[in-house]
């Protein structure tokens, strides 16, 4: 598990810390608080020890060697807010408390993300500082302009936790897709009886589009289809779709170019034969036809190399139905999981998943974040390539 190391320091903008250090458990990371004095005058240590994956720190002299204990073990260091003294001290080599020691001692990469007035933000001692830190390769999430401390308004907003953590995952991410063409499929489809009623099913598209952003921070080029009402990751190309027709007419398209095709949406088994052009006023009796086989389809079309992933949701016999699909649809990996499970499955943001392989391999993860599992089906997917070159 990636381990970040996340510095808060005296400034309004804690608060939003607590929404970063959040974020980032729910992402798969291993967060280990670090505050200093003046930051606990305005968030409490109890509640970053709540939130994060071990009790929040505070001083310098706290077991053995806990400045670089924190900074041998971080994938990354995160400074949220960073104040002006912070960077002041960071800027010149200082380690007087416990944050300041844990960024010397520390090879990570460090990100800091600075929060202050306009006027501090502006001054040239901040932005040498700054331009200091920059020049040893330390990466900044500049402030926003919006609303300040005292009724003020300009340039030296904390920048919003969700930008934050979408750098901080940057900035982990294995870069182990560079190069590579994914496509990824999510959501449920909409199978139209009249103008205003449809067949569905329970997916949320939460599992898709995890897949879909921790590619593209892994390096990859995505393409996601989706019938999700979702925002779409960043860096990552979307196509919006309805019905299992039209999933089926983009997931074709996207997979001519794709060198992994990933599908795992929900796509409806069957739909209305004949849908009315108007609105249904009387009780219908409808007649259900099946719907394509996009995975089948897929799996026949698939060029050498290609990686094709499946995905199976069940309520019963979870592992020998698993074992069946994989065969019978010809994919390199099907991700089962039991939907009937507490807290996995359908619009939950955790899951429980097995990973079946062609050949017998199988890898269990049990209930995690669904970013986490997202991680460890793309796991799964580069060690394939990966013995797909060697053979």
């Amino acid at each position: 598990m990636r381990r970040v190391v996340l510095g808060v320091c005296g400034g309004i903008a804690a608060y939003k810390a607590v929404e970063v250090c959040r974020r980032l458990v729910d992402a798969g990371v291993h967060v280990a608080p670090v505050m200093t004095e003046e930051a606990t005058r305005f968030v409490g240590p109890l509640t970053f020890s709540a939130l994060a994956s071990e009790p929040a720190r505070t001083a310098l002299f706290e077991g053995s060697i806990p400045h670089t204990d924190l900074g041998q073990s971080a994938d990354l260091v995160v400074v949220a807010p960073a104040t002006a003294h912070l960077l002041a001290r960071y800027a010149a080599g200082m380690a007087d408390d416990l944050l300041t020691a844990t960024l010397l001692a520390t090879r990570a990469p460090v990100l800091v993300c600075p929060a202050m007035h306009t006027e501090m933000w502006e001054h040239p001692a901040v932005q040498e500082n700054l331009a200091v830190l920059r020049r040893r390769g330390v990466e900044v999430v500049d402030p926003e302009v919006g609303p300040l401390a005292g009724g003020d308004t300009g340039a030296g907003r904390l920048a919003e936790p969700g930008d934050i953590v979408a750098r901080a995952l940057s900035l982990l991410a294995r870069r182990d897709l560079e190069g590579v063409a994914v496509a990824v499929s999510a959501g449920g489809t909409r199978e139209p009886i009249d103008p205003v009623r449809f067949l569905t099913n329970r997916s949320s598209g939460k599992q898709g589009h995890a897949l879909a952003e921790a590619a593209a921070r892994r390096g990859a080029t995505v393409t996601l289809v989706t019938s999700a009402p979702r925002p779409v990751p960043a860096g990552v190309h979307a196509v919006r779709v309805e019905t299992a027709a039209e999933m089926e007419r983009a997931m074709t398209d996207a997979a001519a170019a794709a060198d992994v095709v990933v599908m795992a949406a929900a796509v409806a088994d069957f739909r209305p034969k004949a849908p009315a052009e108007r609105k249904l006023h009387d009780v219908p009796d409808l007649v259900l036809e099946g719907t394509p086989d996009i995975l089948a389809g897929l799996a026949a079309r698939r060029r050498p190399g290609q990686v094709l992933v499946g995905f199976a949701a069940e309520t019963d016999d979870v592992a020998e139905r698993g074992r069946r699909k994989l065969e019978k649809k010809g994919v390199d990996l099907l991700v089962v999981n039991d939907v009937t499970a507490p807290g996995a499955g359908f619009d939950h943001d955790t899951n429980s998943v097995t990973i079946l392989e062609a050949g017998g391999g199988v890898t269990e993860v049990p209930l995690t974040t669904k970013a986490a599992v997202a991680d460890a089906v793309l796991d799964r997917i580069v060690a394939r390539r990966a013995e797909g070159s060697e053979t």
